[in-house]
């Protein structure tokens, strides 16, 4: 345990305070929580960290732009005087999202309908080199949608195999990122996909762009017609400048 833990060291990042011992603290206003939560994390220390919290929205749109170089999605908004509701969304998520111009390079097919349906689409970006990056998927479409997609897609699996750039590796020799690999999230699930031909462009969004490809799933905006595969590549991104950790978790000595 001693090993693992200075190999991959955690911390933890305290938001909300539901109990203190035997007392109940969810009937308790957020304020009155939060208040509490910074008392007793007054002198704590790294690895111990208090998320940052404002009730200044100029302050709130600073961090929402600043810190999403570190990795950070957005932000959360809550009442003040709200109590904690389990199991409810009783709270904002404000995030990031951008569009982006992607090849469409395969499919998988859903899971969950007795006729044939499109589960999700596989989605490319070429980079400097030339190669063409799986960068995730987009998905999450209405079940009529799923049917029209089967047709629409036939035309572009012929022969869409050969010389296809993703030959089934994870990676390959030069580097190319494939899809199919598993995740602590895939846990074991079916990610067999087929190829298309790269000629097909689909306008995404996307909430954020972590070593290189897609943190979340995109979700489908439109079928850019007007735009060649070959100009979809990771130059068209928004670079966001990374921000340190250390400004938003201070180490204190």
């Amino acid at each position: 345990m001693n090993v693992l833990s200075r190999q991959t060291p955690a911390s933890i990042a305290f938001f909300d305070l539901l109990a203190e011992g035997d007392r109940d603290w969810r009937e308790k206003p957020f304020a009155e929580r939060r208040a509490k939560l910074e008392s007793m994390l007054s002198s704590a220390h790294a690895p111990l960290h208090l998320t940052p919290a404002t009730a200044d929205p100029a302050l709130a749109r600073d961090w929402f732009q600043r810190f999403e170089g570190a990795g950070f999605d957005g932000v959360m908004a809550k009442s003040r005087s709200g109590a904690y509701q389990p199991d409810k969304r009783a709270m904002l998520k404000i995030k990031h999202e951008r569009d982006c111009d992607c090849v469409v390079a395969g499919f998988r097919w859903y899971r969950k309908s007795e006729r044939p349906a499109i589960g999700s689409l596989l989605l490319g970006l070429y980079d400097d080199g030339g190669a063409l990056q799986h960068v995730g998927v987009c998905g999450s479409f209405p079940l009529a949608k799923r049917y029209e997609l089967v047709d629409w897609l036939k035309p572009y699996r012929t022969n869409a195999a050969r010389n296809h750039p993703w030959k089934g590796e994870l990676e390959d020799s030069a580097g190319t990122r494939q899809p199919g690999g598993q995740s602590r999230w895939s846990q074991g699930k079916d990610l067999s996909w087929e190829p298309l031909r790269l000629e097909l462009v689909a306008e995404v969004a996307y909430e954020h762009m972590q070593n290189g490809r897609f943190r979340h799933m995109a979700q489908f905006r439109r079928w850019r017609k007007d735009k060649e595969p070959k100009d979809c590549t990771y130059a068209q991104l928004e670079v966001v400048p990374p921000e340190e950790l250390k400004a938003i978790f201070p180490v204190k000595p």
